[in-house]
Protein backbone atom coordinates (compact mmCIF):
# COMPACT_ATOMS: atom_id res chain seq x y z
CA UNK A 1 0.00 0.00 0.00
CA UNK A 2 1.39 3.40 -0.98
CA UNK A 3 1.15 6.19 1.55
CA UNK A 4 0.18 9.58 0.14
CA UNK A 5 0.20 12.76 2.23
CA UNK A 6 -3.24 13.95 3.29
CA UNK A 7 -2.19 17.60 2.99
CA UNK A 8 0.54 17.79 0.33
CA UNK A 9 1.27 21.47 1.02
CA UNK A 10 2.05 20.76 4.70
CA UNK A 11 4.76 18.06 4.45
CA UNK A 12 7.11 18.51 7.37
CA UNK A 13 10.77 19.41 6.98
CA UNK A 14 13.51 19.34 9.59
CA UNK A 15 13.77 22.93 10.84
CA UNK A 16 17.12 24.69 11.16
CA UNK A 17 17.09 24.36 14.95
CA UNK A 18 16.31 20.62 14.52
CA UNK A 19 13.41 20.71 16.90
CA UNK A 20 10.40 19.07 15.29
CA UNK A 21 7.94 20.96 17.45
CA UNK A 22 8.44 24.51 18.69
CA UNK A 23 7.64 24.83 22.40
CA UNK A 24 5.01 27.48 21.59
CA UNK A 25 2.98 24.80 19.83
CA UNK A 26 3.34 22.28 22.66
CA UNK A 27 2.02 24.80 25.19
CA UNK A 28 -1.34 24.77 23.37
CA UNK A 29 -1.78 21.03 23.84
CA UNK A 30 -3.31 18.88 26.52
CA UNK A 31 -1.01 16.32 28.14
CA UNK A 32 -2.50 13.40 26.13
CA UNK A 33 -2.26 15.43 22.90
CA UNK A 34 1.41 16.21 23.58
CA UNK A 35 2.05 12.49 24.18
CA UNK A 36 0.26 11.57 20.94
CA UNK A 37 2.20 14.26 19.07
CA UNK A 38 5.53 12.94 20.32
CA UNK A 39 4.49 9.40 19.41
CA UNK A 40 3.45 10.40 15.87
CA UNK A 41 6.61 12.44 15.31
CA UNK A 42 8.65 9.44 16.46
CA UNK A 43 6.94 6.79 14.31
CA UNK A 44 6.25 8.89 11.22
CA UNK A 45 8.23 8.53 8.02
CA UNK A 46 10.13 11.40 6.33
CA UNK A 47 6.82 13.00 5.27
CA UNK A 48 5.30 12.60 8.72
CA UNK A 49 3.03 9.73 7.68
CA UNK A 50 2.10 6.73 9.81
CA UNK A 51 -0.57 4.03 9.86
CA UNK A 52 -0.81 3.22 13.56
CA UNK A 53 -4.29 2.06 14.52
CA UNK A 54 -6.24 3.32 17.53
CA UNK A 55 -5.83 0.06 19.46
CA UNK A 56 -2.06 0.09 19.04
CA UNK A 57 -1.76 3.78 19.98
CA UNK A 58 -4.02 3.36 23.02
CA UNK A 59 -1.94 0.42 24.22
CA UNK A 60 1.39 2.20 23.75
CA UNK A 61 0.22 5.48 25.34
CA UNK A 62 -2.05 3.97 28.01
CA UNK A 63 -5.09 5.85 26.70
CA UNK A 64 -8.75 4.91 26.52
CA UNK A 65 -10.74 5.58 23.31
CA UNK A 66 -12.13 8.87 24.62
CA UNK A 67 -8.68 10.18 25.62
CA UNK A 68 -7.26 9.26 22.19
CA UNK A 69 -10.14 10.94 20.36
CA UNK A 70 -9.76 14.11 22.46
CA UNK A 71 -5.96 14.13 21.97
CA UNK A 72 -6.33 13.66 18.21
CA UNK A 73 -8.96 16.43 18.04
CA UNK A 74 -6.66 18.76 20.01
CA UNK A 75 -3.83 18.14 17.52
CA UNK A 76 -6.09 18.60 14.49
CA UNK A 77 -7.60 21.81 15.90
CA UNK A 78 -4.11 23.22 16.50
CA UNK A 79 -3.01 22.39 12.95
CA UNK A 80 -0.37 19.91 14.03
CA UNK A 81 -1.71 16.76 12.36
CA UNK A 82 -4.07 15.68 9.65
CA UNK A 83 -5.97 12.42 10.12
CA UNK A 84 -7.90 10.33 7.65
CA UNK A 85 -8.43 6.94 9.18
CA UNK A 86 -6.16 4.98 9.17
CA UNK A 87 -3.49 7.54 8.13
CA UNK A 88 -1.90 10.22 10.31
CA UNK A 89 0.20 13.04 8.91
CA UNK A 90 2.34 15.21 11.18
CA UNK A 91 2.12 18.61 9.51
CA UNK A 92 4.72 21.21 8.80
CA UNK A 93 4.42 24.03 11.29
CA UNK A 94 5.94 26.52 8.86
CA UNK A 95 3.45 29.12 7.81
CA UNK A 96 3.73 29.66 4.08
CA UNK A 97 3.09 32.98 2.45
CA UNK A 98 -0.35 31.78 1.37
CA UNK A 99 -1.26 30.79 4.92
CA UNK A 100 -0.21 34.24 6.16
CA UNK A 101 -2.89 36.02 4.12
CA UNK A 102 -4.59 38.60 6.24
CA UNK A 103 -8.32 38.86 6.48
CA UNK A 104 -7.94 42.21 4.71
CA UNK A 105 -7.44 40.06 1.61
CA UNK A 106 -10.09 37.34 1.95
CA UNK A 107 -10.17 34.50 -0.55
CA UNK A 108 -13.24 33.93 -2.67
CA UNK A 109 -15.08 30.63 -2.35
CA UNK A 110 -14.15 29.95 -5.97
CA UNK A 111 -10.42 30.32 -5.26
CA UNK A 112 -10.67 28.17 -2.12
CA UNK A 113 -12.40 25.37 -4.05
CA UNK A 114 -9.94 25.68 -6.94
CA UNK A 115 -6.98 25.35 -4.54
CA UNK A 116 -8.62 22.34 -2.83
CA UNK A 117 -9.10 20.61 -6.21
CA UNK A 118 -5.46 21.29 -7.17
CA UNK A 119 -4.19 19.89 -3.87
CA UNK A 120 -6.37 16.79 -4.19
CA UNK A 121 -4.97 16.04 -7.65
Amino acid sequence: MTKLPILKHRIRKVPEQFSWVDHRHIEKLTHPAAALCLFLVTVGDAEGLSYYGDKSIMQRLSMDPNALQNARNNLVQNGMIAWQEPLYQVLSLDISHTAKRSMAQPLSLESILKKAREEAA
